[in-house]
């Protein structure tokens, strides 16, 4: 069903104060249209619309960091996919919603979902780059509800790779994975698992993403860097 522009805007305020404390934003929202193969609320009917939540530079990392310093096992195995869990999850509930993560069987198609509420296209490595946040910004999760909503994300206007000369990300690749304008994951990991790769990429952040002039005062804390390069299963 449709809720009235009031009560949506009012659901819309009620995420994005209980999201603000975590550091994450409500990114966009996708309303599914009746012939769509929407993904399937608790109750078993389908969402009629999903609010995508991610953040925007490195805006998740104190909040993270402090819940991950408080906890002796550091959060486990996956411990920022469990701690957007333990955020994302109580809202969710709290708003009637059904939560949706990246990491979660059935796998919902996040990326179409970001290139469908705030107009994204990927960048040679792989990842959606944002007119303003360049390749400094992720999504951690989804609320799927039976309410459809106006527009509420900055949609890119045009694609800042295709205005992008230089290309700075292919050339500063020091595993040529970029070489064809198409990320070679074997090439990559292969180049990480030799020192030069352990005292380059994986000590400071890969150095193709870092060389992106788009959203550079986005750019993830050093801190920030290392743990998701560490997670790299290689």
């Amino acid at each position: 069903m449709t809720a009235p522009s009031a009560t949506a805007d009012k659901l819309i305020e009620m995420v994005r104060a209980a999201l603000a404390p975590h550091g994450l934003f409500v990114r966009g929202t996708v309303n599914f249209s009746s012939a769509e193969a929407a993904p399937l609320l608790s109750d078993g009917r389908r969402a009629a619309s999903v609010l995508l939540v991610g953040n925007i530079g490195g805006s998740l990392w104190p909040a993270f960091s402090a819940w991950r310093n408080g906890l002796r096992d550091r959060g486990g195995a996956d411990p920022l996919d469990t701690w957007s869990k333990a955020v994302i999850g109580p809202i969710a509930e709290a708003c009637g919603a059904s939560a949706y993560f990246p990491s979660d069987p059935p796998w919902q198609p996040f990326q179409q979902w970001a290139m469908r509420a705030e107009g994204l296209k990927a960048s040679p490595l792989g990842i959606l780059i944002h007119p303003r946040y360049g390749l400094w910004h992720g999504y951690r999760g989804a609320l799927g509800l039976e309410l459809t909503f106006s527009d509420t994300g900055e949609r890119a206007r045009a694609h800042p790779c295709d205005r992008c000369l230089e290309k700075p990300c292919i050339s500063a690749c020091p595993a040529n994975a970029l070489a064809d304008e198409r990320f070679d994951v074997g090439l990559c990991r292969g180049h990480l698992r030799r020192e030069a790769g352990r005292a380059g990429c994986l000590a400071t952040g890969c150095l193709s993403r870092d060389a992106c002039p788009v959203g550079d005062a986005y750019r993830y804390p050093l801190e920030q860097l290392r743990f998701h390069m560490a997670a790299l299963e290689l």
